[in-house]
């Protein structure tokens, strides 16, 4: 039997996982016999079911026996107890004979102990190679969730709107709208599936944003988080009228004015979170903290002076640019780079994806070779 399209089929489920998952990774299985489809799902919210769970489910409530079946899953099945039981063991129970996985897991908590498990059964375990296209797939379905378990940090994507000649809003800083509604639609997809987005403080003051899922329904609120060094994040700013809780990350205050309005953001229900240092943020340290916390993908959306900060120490995994066929002249740069003395230094970066959305043209560029890890 030819396992392509039905792993295929298993990914598109993943992909519906994006915006629920988090922090756990999206995964999609689909269950067949016999050539035919009898049951598919993808990981609910934390706490709720996994994807070969909900696969099993719909099965049975198609009123098929699932004995003999195969299992084709994005990511190995896990075997230990967190805050549902063990897939694995599910799988044994319900008889399957045949589960062909995708990805291994990197997470120590399963890291072939899945498979293992399943063999141990008599259950047939095949598993993707490396440079399988649907291991390829599969590993940027959950990007995100394998950087946080192999490098203890959050994929960090950059998302930034632009003219042709680069400008992201005018010398007087209005910048609605550069791009079109597509364009603003796409980019509320990429903003739900991010585990939080983060913005700096001068964005907060000059734009006031929300920074939250508005244009579809989405169970799950992305994290807010503000990189503000003197705690000046208004206690009324439009962060706050979301769900998904808003961190205010800064440094520790000097005086008691600044701890005067650490209070009032406490009041208006932000956490706060003081980096290490005297002038700022130390993004070293922030990273794995996030990831602590649970944060697979990072989605920023900020000024010049971050952007360029955040390229320049080579924090950024991508760079998602939606570029509009319109020349405004001088306005505001994407990123505010330092001055280069040849060419040979400028930041060196891959398309990996390019495509229209609407009249606009949407870019995701990755640092050449970022995700081989």
């Amino acid at each position: 039997m030819n396992d392509d399209p039905w792993m295929s089929q298993a990914l598109d489920q993943a992909r519906l996982a994006w915006p629920v998952s988090s922090p756990n990774p999206p995964v999609g299985c689909v269950i067949v016999r016999d050539g035919q489809l009898l049951g598919q799902g993808h990981t609910q919210q934390a706490g709720g079911p996994h994807a070969e769970v909900m696969a099993m489910r719909d099965a049975q409530a198609r009123g098929h026996a699932l004995p003999g079946a195969t299992a084709y899953v994005t990511l190995e099945p896990c075997a230990h107890h967190g805050r549902t039981p063990p897939c694995a063991d599910a799988l044994i129970r319900e008889g399957l004979a045949r589960v062909v996985v995708a990805l291994h897991d990197p997470n120590p908590l399963v890291a072939g102990q899945g498979t293992a498990r399943l063999r141990a059964a008599g259950i047939v375990v095949d598993e993707l190679p490396p440079d399988h296209p649907d291991a390829i797939a599969a590993r940027e379905v959950k990007i995100g969730f394998l950087s946080r378990m192999v490098r203890q940090r959050p994929w960090v994507r950059l998302k930034v709107a632009a003219s042709l000649d680069g400008r992201t809003a005018l010398d007087n800083g209005l910048s609605q709208w550069i791009t079109g509604p597509a364009a603003r639609e796409d980019g509320q997809r990429w903003r739900a599936r991010a585990s939080a987005v983060l913005t700096g403080i001068g964005t907060v003051l000059d734009d006031n944003p929300r920074l939250d899922v508005r244009s579809m329904p989405t169970p799950r609120q992305p994290l807010r988080v503000v990189l503000d060094s003197r705690w000046r994040t208004p206690p009324d700013a439009a962060l706050f009228a979301a769900d998904g809780g808003v961190l205010v990350v800064g440094l520790a205050p000097q005086d008691e004015a600044a701890r005067a309005r650490q209070a009032a953001l406490v009041a208006a229900g932000a956490e706060l979170l003081a980096s290490p240092g005297e002038d700022r943020i130390d993004i070293a340290w922030l990273l794995p903290e996030l990831a602590r916390r649970g944060v697979n993908e990072l989605h920023i959306e900020a000024g010049a002076r971050l952007n360029g900060h955040l390229i320049e120490g080579d924090w950024v995994d991508e760079i998602l640019v939606y570029l509009a066929p319109k020349l405004l002249g001088p306005g505001r740069a994407l990123a505010a780079l330092s001055p280069l003395a040849s060419l040979g230094e400028a930041w060196q970066g891959e398309v990996r994806e390019a495509g229209l959305v609407g009249p606009d043209v949407r870019l995701l560029v990755r640092p050449i070779g970022r995700e081989r890890f």
